[in-house]
């Protein structure tokens, strides 16, 4: 019985022993951490040259106690450490309450541990704002800063301005517009003192102790400066305005796992007061989180909140933790916008097409409404044509009479058989005239034959002696190239002519706006080509007072009795013989080709040698 029971002693003792040692296997496992590089923000409240000094040791130690990790320091502001954190460019943050309350409404984050103080005999509520001014500053109490000018860190920061607008709200003073002028200069904290030593500001917030350690570092003197409002808490060593809310804390974002984390506040707890981490970082060591009730009443009472981060930071970071979703959504957005602009296009295509038909339907109802005219137009000169004819007749018969009687009688009175052979000529002229008009009212095809061009110049420009005579205006025909005959309606192009050389008597007559003053003169330039003839007419009048599309449509006149006809019957004729016809302004012109002028208007007609029908 006693071997029996001895056996059974053993085998228990042996199985503790290979549990014992399965734990301790375990925990070495749990300890063997991947290699990883973790980068800590701190707030620069000195500047970042002196928060690496200060803060580096505390990384190098910790590097030290947590296996399988090495620690970066990166001095950060308000703004550069949220965004980091969003960014996941940091893992863990050193920082105030108020910031950590500020980031944790955004990005979950943990407590690892509260900072103690190394001096205030390692106090945990070390921060505070203090109200500085001048020593011989004219302000005494908080009364005394409404309407001034003042300077603080930012308005994130707990100690630089959150703590000491508390202040104000529960003495009972709107802070929103109790200061004059406020401006936030950021980190470093030093030229926040210098402004008002400076008397470039008449009041600061900084940080509970920020001027004591400036007094100590000899930055600036003790008796150049005065505290508003100040207390002394029993135990400290610096005065403040405001009372005390808890110190700088250690926190980790989710992403770290979770043997760090527990490691990192092992370390931190172990730390000791004359470890030379501990004596960089201005530090007693580090102990378990501290009540943030004081904070979370300040901002209760405030509504201290940071704005929220900008709207495309927000999606970036839920695609990226939902990225089937995310990818999804991108997709939908993508086909939506891309209908989207189709759907525009298609809208742009059919209003430009509604326009256009629009603008079609109004030209085609000013054509109609100018055919209903020219309607109109035709049988009123039909009606004419068949009366004039009558009694142009009547003078060509009685011309040839009188031709005939003086023939019989034998009398050489060569000027009256002159006089009446001009008569019979002119009768002739103006029955074909009412003869062209008619064809042109029923658009008959035109009558060419061969004529003698200058002939019918010359002809055309007699009929205007008198005219030019009267108006003081003086005519030259310039012919250049070897003349020859045309195919073509004479009386058609001699009423062209005609018409123009009118348009040019008319305007120095005054019959439109701007006529010209002094000498008046009308040149026409005949130049003979290889197989064509091109005609110049050129005045020094007052020029085309609209423009040249419009004047050459039917019924459009700037002369006060104007049918608006003249220049519409003009392209017409051109356009039967093959020919061009241009209106326009010399002064345009001119930059084709010299001109004896730059003011009045420029005719141009191009016919050909002969007519292709």
């Amino acid at each position: 019985m006693p071997a029996v029971l001895f056996i059974i002693v053993m085998l228990i003792s042996n199985a503790a022993l290979a549990h014992s040692d399965e734990e301790a296997s375990q925990l070495n496992t749990d300890m063997r951490l991947p290699e990883r590089h973790l980068r800590v923000g701190v707030l620069a409240n000195h500047g970042v040259m002196q928060g690496k000094l200060r803060w580096q040791p505390m990384m190098d130690y910790l590097s030290e106690r947590v296996p399988g990790a090495n620690f970066e320091v990166v001095p950060l502001g308000f703004e550069d450490m949220s965004q980091q954190m969003l960014n996941h460019d940091i893992q863990f943050m050193i920082t105030n309450p108020g910031q950590y309350f500020n980031l944790s409404s955004n990005f979950p984050l943990s407590w690892l541990a509260t900072m103690k103080s190394r001096k205030h005999q390692g106090t945990t509520f070390a921060i505070g704002a203090t109200i500085i001014v001048r020593a011989d500053s004219d302000i005494y109490t908080l009364n005394d800063l409404r309407g001034k000018s003042i300077v603080a860190s930012g308005p994130q920061a707990l100690g630089g301005y959150q703590a000491a607008v508390g202040l104000l709200h529960k003495m009972g003073y709107s802070p929103e517009q109790y200061f004059g002028d406020l401006r936030f200069l950021g980190f470093p904290l030093e030229p926040i003192v210098y402004q008002v030593r400076d008397k470039t500001v008449e009041a600061a917030i900084t940080p509970f102790c920020t001027l004591e350690e400036m007094i100590d570092s000899g930055l600036v003197k003790k008796e150049d400066f005065r505290v508003i409002h100040p207390t002394l808490p029993k135990g400290y060593d610096c005065l403040v305005s405001t009372q005390l809310y808890p110190n700088w804390s250690f926190a980790a974002a989710e992403t770290v796992p979770t043997q760090i984390t527990r490691a990192i506040t092992q370390a931190l707890y172990d730390l000791e007061p004359g470890d030379e981490a501990a004596i960089s970082a201005k530090t007693m060591g580090w102990t378990a989180p501290v009540s943030q009730l004081k904070v979370i009443k300040l901002f209760k009472e405030l509504q201290l909140k940071t704005p929220p981060p900008p709207l495309y930071q927000t999606v970036l970071k839920w695609m990226e933790r939902n990225k089937e979703w995310g990818g999804a959504l991108l997709l939908l957005f993508l086909i939506s916008t891309v209908y989207h602009l189709w759907l525009e296009y298609k809208f742009r295509q059919k209003s430009e097409f509604l326009i256009d038909t629009e603008r079609q339907l109004q030209d085609k109802a000013l054509q109609l409404e100018r055919l209903q005219s020219t309607a109109i137009l035709g049988e009123i000169g039909s009606g004419l044509a068949h009366e004039l004819n009558q009694p142009i007749a009547a003078i060509t018969q009685y011309s040839e009479g009188g031709m005939m009687h003086l023939n019989s009688l034998g009398k050489a009175d060569a000027e009256t058989y002159e006089i009446l052979a001009k008569i019979n000529a002119q009768s002739l002229r103006a029955g074909a005239v009412v003869h062209r008009i008619r064809g042109l009212l029923k658009r008959r095809e035109t009558s060419a034959e061969m004529i003698n061009f200058d002939e019918v110049m010359n002809n055309s420009l007699v009929l205007f002696s008198a005219e030019f005579k009267r108006h003081s205006v003086q005519a030259k025909i310039n012919t250049h190239g070897t003349p020859f005959q045309l195919k073509g309606d004479e009386v058609g192009l001699s009423q062209v002519i005609a018409n123009i050389i009118k348009n040019s008597l008319d305007a120095f007559g005054g019959d439109v706006k701007d006529s010209s003053d002094g000498d008046k003169r009308v040149s026409i330039w005949v130049n003979y080509r290889v197989d064509s003839v091109e005609v110049l007419f050129f005045d020094n009048g007052p020029g085309l007072q609209k423009s040249a599309h419009e004047l050459m449509a039917s019924f459009c006149s700037t002369k006060r009795d104007g049918l608006g006809l003249g220049l519409a019957i003009c392209k017409d004729v051109i356009s039967q013989h093959d020919g061009q016809f241009t209106i326009q302004n010399c002064s345009e012109l001119a930059k084709e080709q010299e001109l004896p002028w730059q003011q009045g208007c420029a005719v141009k007609i191009v016919l050909p040698k002969a007519i292709d029908h």
